[in-house]
C-alpha cells in the first residue's frame, strides 16, 4: 500500500512538473514570437517614415532647383528683351 502511494505521488509530482515546464516554454515561445513581431513592425515603420521622408526631401528640393532654373531663364530673357529695345 505504501508503494503505491509513492508511486501516485511521483506521478502527480512528474506530470505538475511537466505541465508546469510546457506552459513555460509555451510563454516563453510567445514573449519571444510578440517581440519579433514588434521589432518588425518597428523596423517597417521607420523605414518607411525614413523613405517618405527622402522622397519629400527630393521633392522640394527639385522643386526649388525647377525654380531657381526658371528665375534664371526669365532674368535672361528679361535682360536680353531690354538689349534689344
Amino acid at each position: 500500500m505504501r508503494s503505491e502511494v509513492v508511486v501516485v505521488v511521483v506521478v502527480v509530482v512528474v506530470v505538475v512538473v511537466v505541465v508546469v515546464v510546457v506552459v513555460v516554454v509555451v510563454l516563453v515561445v510567445e514573449v519571444v514570437v510578440v517581440v519579433i513581431v514588434v521589432v518588425v513592425v518597428v523596423v517597417v515603420v521607420v523605414v518607411v517614415v525614413v523613405v517618405v521622408v527622402v522622397v519629400v526631401v527630393v521633392v522640394v528640393v527639385a522643386a526649388a532647383a525647377a525654380a531657381v532654373v526658371i528665375a534664371i531663364v526669365c532674368i535672361l530673357l528679361l535682360s536680353y528683351q531690354w538689349w534689344l529695345w
